[in-house]
């Protein structure tokens, strides 16, 4: 095995310490290594979603480039390419199998609850049946007990007490019964990270400092390695946006003239989507205009959008695997969350050459350098200095370059490979003899 760097690969790679030179990074595994495998448990897989997209990438490194046999334990698997597991297949390195793990639906605690059961119970079948435990078991959050490395993308003990804050927030489905049920659900998950996250046997590795200091603070676990996402650069650049800039805007019908705002992601309230709006209000002189991505429920946004007169600078799509497109018809992304583990959609907007307004409780803020490569707000919820950012930013497009250009600079160094280099040290750390 290879012998981590001193003072533990992860927390120095994460603090900019610690470079793996590339030909660590791509072909660092030794004869032997494609022994290793790999449970990975995530109840859905693709290149829609933050989350999903992040494991992706990470999962495609561990097989090609350091030989991992990876067996994906998923209800379901979209933009990835997968071999379905099947007896007759032959153990090899490099490759990544999909067992599907049935979905019995309902409503949401109810398919949580019975996807937490089913992944133990179909992994410990195929275990028993394969006389072949599994080396490491992989999660990326909370989807079982039994994982031995954790990447944390969310804490939900803080999801939680915001949706407190906000009492009964726009976000939440109406009715009491809804209601009750969604904070069953997630006392259930904050149970669980308690549970889970407290165990000092199970190695974390939390994508942001910020997320490593809350889990210091929750769960005791000052321990976790801070490993940030990364940004595929040659997909998310200056060049392929402006390649495909000409095609989303004119698919959208947006005129030169237009100033479009994106933002993407789920929990729109937390990422600070009423605050754009009102600062959007601030500005109503302005041609700006607002594209949202995510699967939340519109209704409730589209209700303040017309209260405030913006109805027709508005646009509603539900995620892509294109995520490019969005990138590439805008003119600024800006999330002021509330809170924000990393906020992948930031780092990739940045690659992109983007200027990016974000705030001070997004994790990728604590690699960003406020008036340089982005802009942070200090309280997501001032929508009086965010309408000035917009009025800035509109009347300046040479500044808009600049901030653009120094962002692609930054983000450049956040690739994959790297992510996937720290990831494997932590792999190793759990398999290797104490």
């Amino acid at each position: 095995m290879l012998s981590p760097p001193a003072g533990g690969p992860s927390k120095n790679f994460a603090a900019g310490l610690y470079s793996p030179p590339d030909s660590f990074i791509h072909k660092s595994f030794v004869a032997g290594s494609a022994d290793l495998r790999l449970a990975v448990v995530s109840s859905f897989l693709d290149r829609r979603h933050g989350t999903e997209r992040a494991l992706a990438e990470l999962i495609e490194r561990l097989a090609r480039d350091y030989g991992c046999e990876i067996h994906l334990f998923a209800q379901r698997v979209e933009d990835f390419p997968v071999t379905p597991w099947d007896r007759n297949h032959t153990s090899s390195g490099g490759a990544v199998l999909w067992h599907r793990v049935p979905t019995l639906g309902g409503p949401l605690l109810f398919n949580f609850a019975s996807w937490y059961f089913l992944n133990r119970v179909w992994r410990r079948a195929f275990a028993f049946f394969a006389r072949s435990p599994f080396d490491v078991v992989l999660s990326p959050g909370i989807n079982c007990s039994d994982a031995d490395v954790i990447i944390v993308h969310a804490i939900f003990h803080r999801l939680r007490q915001l949706a407190r804050e906000q009492g009964g927030a726009m976000t939440l489905p109406s009715g009491p019964l809804r209601r009750v049920h969604r904070r069953v659900y997630y006392w259930l998950l904050t149970r669980l990270e308690r549970r889970v996250y407290a165990n000092p046997r199970v190695i974390l590795a939390a994508v942001s400092r910020r997320t490593a200091g809350q889990l210091a603070g929750l769960f005791h676990r000052d321990d976790a390695h801070v490993v940030p996402n990364g940004v595929d650069t040659t997909q998310f650049s200056p060049a392929m946006r402006s390649a495909r800039r000409a095609e989303a805007r004119l698919h959208r019908h947006l005129q030169p003239s237009d100033f479009l705002l994106l933002l993407i992601g789920n929990d729109w309230e937390v990422k600070g989507l009423p605050t754009i709006l009102h600062a959007m209000a601030a500005s109503a002189d302005l041609p700006i205009h607002l594209l949202v991505v995510g699967g939340d429920a519109p209704e409730p946004f589209q209700k303040l959008s017309e209260s405030l007169g913006l109805s027709a600078r508005c646009f509603w799509e539900p995620p892509a695997g294109a995520v490019l497109d969005f990138y590439a018809a805008a003119d600024l992304y800006v999330s002021p969350s509330r809170e924000d583990s990393f906020a992948l959609p930031v780092a990739e907007s940045m690659g992109c050459g983007l200027p990016v307004i974000t705030s001070v409780f997004a994790g990728v803020a604590d690699l960003l350098h406020d008036g340089i490569d982005s802009f942070v707000l200090s309280d997501p919820l001032d929508a009086s200095t965010l309408a000035k950012l917009f009025r800035l930013l509109y009347a300046q497009p040479q500044l808009r370059e600049r901030i653009g250009t120094a962002a692609a600079q930054t983000a450049g160094s956040w690739t994959w490979d790297r992510n996937a280099a720290a990831v494997w040290e932590l792999l190793k750390s759990h398999t290797s003899p104490t």
